[in-house]
């Protein structure tokens, strides 16, 4: 039987576009914050990195509690959409903040400021907006392929964002001059930007009712209701959402290596403007992935298999990098960097499909339905695996004696680059395809509901 269809095409892309909001922050974030303290504001790449690691002991926390906060709201917007909506406004703020640090406080000041804005940024704002944004791929439908182009169409959002951004903001900043002003004001616009944006998104989508949900005419108050403790139980029972969520955070310390390129255009290629470049074959190869994987999800019957092959091509279009780069070609650098970003697409594109049957497993084994609980791992995954590689890109660039008042780099500092932006993304992405390998959560779901019929 063909099952019931419950959005329209303006729904799925309306949806989408939320994650343009939430990368005009995220992405402008990960991929500039370092750069901009260290060579703009003139702080200590290891002291910063420090700084963002003692900042992610607040998340793990924060993440369980918006989760749980939305699982209980209740209001003529539904539950995750009033998170969604005003939690941005708290985003847009922090975003310019953590961009116009005073280049005249003093040292310490100015560690406090950053510290404080991101944490609130990350730990708190964001948190409540992504979690939010999420869960919505569970609640404004129960249609599986519906939930697999929801998620194709918000990371051709995503990834298109994140093209444009890492395209013209050193341009953009250029153009206004490239010191302090220059970046606060880049950041003020992005803001603007993601609060229009957002809002359109938020206004797209109608949650379904909570009998509609829950099936059977059962609505939420009759199933069991649980606290923060309890929450964090019902997760961590789940092994399918440890292994989502410690993908989140390879796949997103990934990525922050791969931000920090920045650096290794600049002192190992030379030219910072290829930067931009090494964008689009990330970018645009990820975008046609997304494109076709509702087909490929329908061609595969499934999401398991085309995962695990998607993650094998893009760990192997990796090593192809690496080998690229000793041959000291640029060309073929970009190249494999397209076929790996390719590989990457299907996760990319069914990963909200595959959290939601992991809710899914949590309502058949325990009964108790925590879609927005279950969707912190998207916000988790992320912040905590982003947080760890720009750290990481403090502390290794901090011990290898960068130094960014220097136009050339030491002979460590620039082996360090090789490594950080070479050798480490192969190493994660043979992690993840690991994983892949282990998350068959779609035959667990079906032999669970066999075993119901059965009994």
């Amino acid at each position: 039987m063909e099952e019931k269809k419950y959005l329209k095409w303006y729904n799925k892309v309306g949806y989408g576009s939320g994650d343009m909001a939430g990368n005009v922050v995220y992405s402008f974030l990960s991929s500039f914050i370092m750069i901009y303290l260290t060579n703009i504001v003139g702080l200590n790449a290891g002291i910063v990195g420090t700084l963002i690691a003692v900042s992610k002991l607040f998340d793990g926390v924060t993440d369980i509690f918006f989760g749980a906060m939305i699982d209980k709201t209740k209001s003529r917007l539904g539950k995750a959409r009033p998170w969604m909506l005003y939690a941005y406004i708290g985003c847009a703020v922090t975003l310019v903040a953590n961009f116009a640090i005073p280049t005249n406080m003093e040292k310490f000041a100015q560690y406090a400021w950053f510290f404080i804005a991101y944490t609130l940024l990350n730990a708190v704002f964001f948190t409540a907006n992504n979690i939010a944004y999420a869960a919505l791929v569970a609640l404004v439908t129960k249609n599986s392929k519906e939930r697999v182009e929801m998620g194709s169409w918000r990371f051709i959002f995503a990834f298109s964002t994140v093209l444009i951004i890492q395209s013209v903001t050193v341009k953009f900043v250029q153009i206004l001059g490239g010191g302090a002003y220059a970046w606060k004001v880049v950041a003020i616009v992005f803001a603007i930007v993601g609060v229009i944006v957002n809002t359109i998104s938020v206004f797209s989508v109608k949650e379904l009712p909570e009998e509609e949900l829950n099936g059977d005419g059962v609505v939420d108050d009759e199933i069991e209701k649980y606290g923060l403790a309890e929450a964090a139980k019902l997760l961590f029972s789940n092994k399918y959402y440890i292994m989502i969520s410690v993908t989140y955070i390879v796949q997103q310390t990934y990525s922050a290596m791969l931000n920090m390129g920045i650096y290794y255009m600049t002192y190992v290629l030379l030219n910072e403007d290829l930067y931009a470049v090494f964008s689009w074959a990330i970018n645009i190869p990820l975008i046609i992935a997304l494109i076709i994987t509702p087909t490929l999800v329908a061609k595969w019957k499934g999401l398991y298999k085309l995962n695990i092959v998607g993650y094998a091509i893009a760990t192997v279009g990796r090593a192809l990098v690496v080998v690229a780069a000793y041959m000291h070609s640029v060309p073929l650098m970009i190249l494999f960097t397209a076929v790996s970003s390719f590989g990457q697409g299907p996760w990319q594109g069914d990963m909200g499909a595959v959290v939601a049957n992991c809710s899914e497993y949590t309502y058949l084994t325990k009964g108790k339905r925590i879609d927005g609980t279950m969707y912190s791992c998207t916000s988790f995954g992320t912040k905590l695996g982003g947080g760890i590689g720009t750290a990481l890109t403090g502390w290794l660039l901090a011990a290898s004696g960068f130094n960014g008042e220097v136009v050339t780099q030491s002979a460590s500092c620039l082996n360090m680059l090789h490594f950080m932006y070479l050798w480490f993304p192969v190493i994660l992405a043979l992690i993840i395809t690991f994983i892949m390998t282990k998350m068959n959560v779609e035959k667990a779901n079906e032999e669970l509901k066999s075993r119901r019929l059965k009994g």
